[in-house]
This record gives structure tokens, sequence and C-alpha cells, in this order.
């Protein structure tokens, strides 16, 4: 089975790139993040027609809003952190019935927390104990779990082009990859990290000032498996090749086979 997480920045302005890339790469389920519409603005016709007839939307409108597109059935949806009151649509959980055995995937787009001292890092802050509490009675009921999403959250110093001289900014703090390490502590771990890879593997390229052009990135899109699916992970890669499409979303799919 092929997961893919992808924060899309707007699905309304990048639905023929998740079209294209997915007439490509055919993976089996696709999680996106930010898709900036309300449900019933989701295109849910169009996707079935390209072979993702199982769809689980949580949308917002104008910001967040998370999917889980499958080609295989989806049961059980959970929307948002169960026990953690919250106005915006950032998770979306549901069980996947895979050919070896279903798989409990929830699909993050996890608050960006602006700058450490401030209301929205302190609501980070709130929100990532809060994740850290439902994924652990999550994986009590799912030994076969993944977490994947946009983590805002750069793990290690390899994992961002300028370590230094970001050190202790958004992304970067060590709160957020305390938080991080907390979430591998539950019995989840990189799947990225499994194997070995290109030096200066980023995900998110800022618009500005030729990121993406001087691989000026950060890796903060991630999928953690559980170690129950930990054996039977082949390969996780990033595809940078829609980042340089017209128009692209800020950040590129991630793909993990297992």
């Amino acid at each position: 089975m092929k997961i893919t997480t992808w924060n899309v920045n707007s699905l309304t302005a990048r639905l023929q790139h998740v079209l294209d890339w997915t007439a490509a790469n055919p993976v089996d389920v696709l999680c996106l993040q930010e898709l900036k519409l309300t449900d019933d603005k989701f295109p849910l016709e169009v996707l079935r027609s390209v072979g993702y007839e199982h769809c689980a939307v949580f949308g917002q409108k104008t910001y967040n809003g998370v999917a889980i597109m499958s080609r295989l059935p989806v049961r059980d949806i959970v929307k948002n952190i169960v026990g953690f009151a919250d106005e915006h649509s950032r998770v979306i959980a549901a069980t996947i019935d895979g050919p070896a055995g279903e798989v409990r995937l929830v699909n993050g787009y996890f608050v960006n927390g602006q700058a450490p001292g401030t209301d929205k890092f302190e609501y980070k802050m709130s929100w990532l104990r809060g994740l850290r509490d439902y994924l652990s009675e999550e994986m009590a009921r799912h030994p076969r779990l993944v977490l994947l999403g946009d983590f805002n959250i750069a793990p290690e110093d390899r994992d961002s082009y300028d370590p230094e001289g970001l050190r202790e900014t958004i992304h970067h703090t060590t709160q957020e990859r305390d938080h991080f390490r907390k979430l591998i502590e539950l019995g989840l771990c990189d799947s990225f990290r499994l194997f070995e890879q290109p030096e200066k593997s980023y995900s998110w390229w800022d618009y500005r000032m030729l990121g993406y052009q001087k691989n000026r990135g950060l890796r903060i899109d991630h999928i953690l498996v559980s170690e129950a699916l930990k054996p039977g992970v082949k390969g996780c890669a990033i595809d940078r090749v829609p980042r340089k499409w017209d128009k692209p979303s800020d950040h590129a799919p991630v793909t993990v086979e297992i």
C-alpha cells in the first residue's frame, strides 16, 4: 500500500496538480492538508472519477481543512482531536481496509505557532499535548497506525537549510522538537529516516527569495508509522517534481510504501 501526505495550500487552486500527480503516481491513499474550502466545495465527483472512490473530508472556509482520499474502503471516521476542544479543522482519522489488514490513519495539519512567546505558540503547545493524549489511546486500539501530515516541525538540524541561523525560531524550537520526540516515544518511527536519504532533503520551501531554487527548505511533512507496521515499510520519499510546476504548493508530497 502506498500512502501520501501533501499540503496542497488550497485544493481549489491546486486541484489540477493533484489530478496530474495522481495520474502519474496512483497511490492508494492521498492525505491532504490546507484544503481551504468547506465540505460542500470538495470536488468529490472529480476525485471519484479518477479512482478515489472513498473520501473522508473535514473542511473549513478559507483556512485549514484536511481530507483522506482512498482507493480502498474507509471507515470509522473521526474528526479533530478527541478530548481537545478546537474550532479549527485540523485532524481527520479513518481506518483503511488494506490488502494486508486494516491500517488506522491520522492525518493532521499541525498548528504553525507563528513565533515563540506568542498566544499562537501556546496554542500549538496545548494542541500537541492534546494530540499526544489522543494518539496514546488510538494506538492502544489500533496497533497498526500511521500519523502523517504537515507537522510544522523540523525535528532535527539536518531537516533545516540553516539550523544555526534558525535555532529556537518557529519550527526549530526545543519545545516543538520535544513534542515530536514524545510522539516517537509513543511507539512511532519516522519512516523517512528508516532509509538512506540524500542530504538536504526538504518538503517545504518558501515562495519568497527563490527559496526552492536555492533549496532553502525545511522537512516538516512527516509520515510516522507504528512499530507493528515498521517491518513492512519498503520505502519513503519526497517528490520534488510538483514544486517545479506553475503556481505550485509550497509543499511537496511525501510517500511511504508499506
